[in-house]
């Protein structure tokens, strides 16, 4: 198993390397000239490309990318051309923002997605099957940023139960250790605060949650009703043994390969695709952190903020395959 590990560890290089090339070609592809962006329509031609040669924006396209690389090789993200400040240093708090909230939607969406999934395979073609599937469906097909404006109409406007923006009360910030709210208010011991996080972490949790939620209860289902038709469930129910011990014990390990494959999935899309939620919920993560990059034209926040999503992406499905394991002890051999 370890072997497999290191080897499948060695495997992400390549792809990695791979992933830095077409980002930073991609990239470069955007109409548009940084230099001209930062100074504005009124600059002169001559301090535009006085910006350019400072920027390195005039060597060939191949120095530019390696002297990326060599940034990259010693844990350098670059500089940001819009504020001259390290990536390296700014990004953080917009990354723990991102995984603060797509863990919370993850969260939401595997406890209600797969449980809708399992009741349904155990009470298949009953009202209760029919109405999960349904709203599985709707789910799949509403699109996260009318949820979300729905969320806040309904949730903040009209009944005034829950926060409608960002992530923390604005009379009473709180004081980033980690930059993940709820660890830092729960290490500061203020539990006041860390209910307020929670209330700002709902509605867009929900909203990005939700086609995951849909996702996870369709395959789950699927492939509940497949493991229960087994042989060896049959025995089980023929034996006597409660049918809740039948399902959660021996049907539901057998059936969550592909359940797991699809989380892992899910999971890489939650933090690279938070972006419209984000945006919605004026909440400060990563997806906003590139977006503004972009309309700026700032190459170095662009590539730095594609390729961490890339690499987290990565190691997921990396951990993804590690767990089969877990779940199927055949796979060990």
């Amino acid at each position: 198993m370890l072997k497999y590990t290191f080897r499948r560890l060695g495997a992400l290089i390549p792809v990695l390397i791979g992933m830095s090339i077409l980002v930073f070609l991609i990239i470069r592809a955007i109409p548009g000239d940084p230099a001209q962006t930062i100074l504005g329509d009124k600059a002169s031609e001559q301090a535009v490309e006085n910006l350019r040669e400072q920027l390195g924006l005039n060597n060939p396209i191949y120095i530019q990318y390696f002297s990326y690389m060599k940034g990259l090789i010693t844990g350098d993200l670059g500089t940001s051309i819009r504020t001259s400040s390290p990536i390296s240093a700014d990004i953080w708090p917009y990354l723990a923002a991102t995984i603060e909230l797509a863990f919370v939607a993850l969260i939401i969406a595997v406890v209600i997605g797969v449980n809708a999934g399992i009741l349904s395979a155990w009470f298949q073609n009953s009202i209760f099957d029919y109405t999960a599937m349904i709203i599985a469906l709707i789910g799949i097909s509403m699109p996260v940023f009318w949820l979300g404006l729905m969320e806040q109409w309904a949730f903040s406007l009209e009944l005034g139960w829950l926060p409608s923006i960002g992530r923390e009360s604005v009379r009473d910030p709180i004081t980033p250790i980690t930059h993940i709210y709820m660890i830092d208010t729960l290490i500061q011991g203020d539990f006041d605060q860390f209910v307020v996080v929670i209330k700002h972490l709902f509605l867009p949790g929900i909203a990005l949650g939700t086609i995951p939620m849909a996702i996870f209860a369709r395959m789950t289902r699927s492939s509940m009703l497949e493991v229960l038709r087994s042989d060896y469930i049959r025995t089980a129910r023929a034996k006597g043994q409660k049918m809740f011990v039948i399902v959660y014990k021996h049907a539901l390990k057998n059936a969550f390969i592909p359940i797991l494959t699809v989380i892992g999935l899910q999971t890489g899309l939650l933090l690279g695709g938070a972006i419209l939620t984000e945006t919605i919920f004026s909440w400060p993560g990563i997806g906003r952190y590139i977006y503004e990059a972009i309309q700026y034209r700032d190459y170095p926040v662009i590539q730095a903020g594609i390729l961490v999503i890339a690499t987290i992406f990565v190691l997921i499905n990396l951990i993804v395959d590690l767990l089969y394991a877990a779940f199927d002890p055949r796979i060990k051999y």
